[in-house]
């Protein structure tokens, strides 16, 4: 039996570009280095249509100077939950050249209590970080009332 070669182009390929244009001059960005600068950040980014309707995950990226580089909403689910993907969190951290993060998400329920998946998700996206450098300072719960932060309760 005969073979027959196939020819392989190799330059049909994708290129990859990494590049990072802002738009912002970094003194211009704003500040959180308390609890309260993050959650007051956070609520007046939040639609206040949605706090109480349906379960959302952002994520806050910030420089060494925890000056916010951009707000990513990694997902919006239902009343009961979202999902995070870490993958998808790191992507945009990794493009945005963030030195650390912040884990976001809203409890339409209005009760400020972590789930299991809540901690265990947590963990594993601090694991991550840790091998890219990137640190995972706070994830935070809000309510349309108040806050919970896993840092001041000494879960992180």
């Amino acid at each position: 039996m005969e073979q027959v070669k196939e020819s392989i182009d190799w330059n049909m390929v994708s290129e990859v570009e990494l590049i990072y244009k802002s738009k912002v001059k970094a003194s211009q960005r704003p500040q959180v280095k308390t609890v309260a600068a993050v959650h007051e950040f956070l609520k007046a980014n939040w639609d206040e249509n949605k706090i109480e309707l349906v379960e959302q995950f952002k994520v806050v990226l910030l420089n060494r100077a925890y000056r916010v580089l951009g707000l990513f909403e990694t997902s919006t689910g239902g009343q009961t939950g979202t999902v995070a993907d870490p993958k998808m969190i790191f992507t945009t951290a990794l493009k945005m050249n963030a030195n650390s993060i912040i884990l976001a998400h809203n409890h339409p329920s209005g009760n400020l209590d972590p789930s299991q998946a809540d901690k265990q998700l947590t963990e594993k996206i601090k694991n991550a970080g840790l091998f890219l450098d990137i640190t995972v300072i706070d994830h935070m719960i809000l309510t349309s009332e108040s806050y919970y932060s896993f840092a001041d309760e000494g879960l992180l």
